[in-house]
């Protein structure tokens, strides 16, 4: 068995997409070997600043590629 992809899930409290693309990562690791790392962005304000208008925003942390929303649950497939 291999190690879980790990994916940083980039959100904040309030966003109705981050809740909707929240949905498809809780069945992404339901189906796949894969752990999900939430980060509220309002935690540090270059967080905000990268991804305020862009959240939701998944990342694989190995790769360094990046998915914004919208995105399909097969998206989030070949990001790991």
């Amino acid at each position: 068995m291999t190690d879980a992809h790990t994916l940083v899930f980039f959100t904040t409290a309030g966003c109705h997409l981050c809740e909707q693309a929240a949905l498809l990562l809780e069945e992404l690791k339901r189906q796949h070997s894969v752990t999900v790392e939430t980060v509220d962005i309002a935690i540090d304000e270059k967080l905000v600043e990268l991804y305020g208008i862009r959240i939701p925003v998944v990342l694989n942390a190995a790769t360094g590629a990046e998915l914004g929303w919208p995105f399909q649950y097969e998206e989030l497939v070949n990001l790991i």
